[in-house]
C-alpha cells in the first residue's frame, strides 16, 4: 500500500481514538447537547468515505477493524493504568477516572455503534457508487453519512442511556446528534471532493465494488 493510503488509515484511527478521549466532556451547540467528540468524530466518516470511494469496501473494511482493535487496545491500557496503584503524592486519581474511565455499558455502546455506523456508511457509499456509475460524489458521501450516522447515534444513545433518561429526551439526543453530524459532513463536501480527486489521480485507482463480498466479518 502507498504512503497515501497509510496516511489516510492513520488519520481515520487517530480521529477515532481522539474522539473517544474527548467524549467525556459535554458541550452545547445551537441548543443541542453533544459530546466534545463532535469536533473530530465526523472526520472519521469523511475519511471512511474517501477510503471506500478510492480503494473500495474491502480495504475500508480492514481499516474499520483496525480502528476497532486500536480502540480496544487504548481502552485496555487506560483501564490498566487506572488499576495500578497511584503514587502517594499524586492527587489526580479522581480526575483520571472521571475523564478516562468509562462504564462497561458506555464502552459496549460505543463499540457496537462504531461498527454499525462505519460499516453501514461504507456499504451504502459503495452500493451508491455502482448505482450512480461513479457520478455525483456528493450524493454518496452525504447519503452514506445520513444512514451511517443515524445508526451510530441511535445505537449508541439507546444502548448507553435507555432506562436512564425519559424516552422523549432520548429521541431528542439521537436526532440532535444525527443532524449536527450530517451537517458537518455536508459542510466538508468540498474537502472530500479535493481529497478524492487528488488520491484517484495520484494512486491511479478508482474502485467499484461489483464483485465484493460485503460481509463485515470477513477480513
Amino acid at each position: 500500500m502507498s504512503w497515501r493510503f497509510v496516511s489516510f488509515a492513520a488519520l481515520f484511527v487517530t480521529c477515532l481514538l481522539t474522539a473517544n478521549t474527548m467524549a467525556a466532556k459535554l458541550v452545547t451547540v445551537g441548543g443541542v447537547v453533544l459530546s466534545a467528540a463532535i469536533v473530530i468524530f465526523p472526520v472519521s466518516y469523511i475519511v471512511g468515505d474517501v477510503l471506500t470511494e478510492v480503494w473500495g469496501y474491502g480495504t475500508a473494511r480492514r481499516v474499520i477493524w483496525l480502528g476497532f482493535g486500536c480502540n480496544a487496545l487504548m481502552v485496555a491500557a487506560i483501564w490498566l493504568g487506572g488499576e495500578i496503584p497511584a503514587a502517594p503524592f499524586w492527587k489526580g486519581g479522581a480526575a483520571y477516572s472521571e475523564i478516562l474511565g468509562q462504564t462497561p455499558r458506555i464502552l459496549a455502546a460505543s463499540f457496537v455503534a462504531y461498527l454499525a455506523g462505519e460499516f453501514a456508511n461504507s456499504f451504502v457509499l459503495a452500493k451508491m457508487k455502482i448505482l450512480t456509475r461513479g457520478r455525483w460524489l456528493w450524493t454518496r458521501t452525504i447519503g452514506s453519512t445520513v444512514i451511517g450516522q443515524a445508526l451510530d447515534s441511535a445505537v449508541f444513545v439507546a444502548l448507553a442511556f435507555a432506562g436512564w433518561v425519559p424516552l422523549g429526551v432520548l429521541i431528542g439526543i439521537m436526532v440532535g446528534q444525527w443532524i449536527v453530524k450530517v451537517l458537518y459532513e455536508a459542510a466538508a463536501t468540498p474537502l472530500t471532493y479535493a481529497a478524492v480527486a487528488w488520491l484517484k489521480a495520484s494512486e491511479g485507482t478508482d474502485a467499484y465494488d461489483y464483485d465484493t463480498d460485503f460481509n463485515p466479518i470477513r477480513l
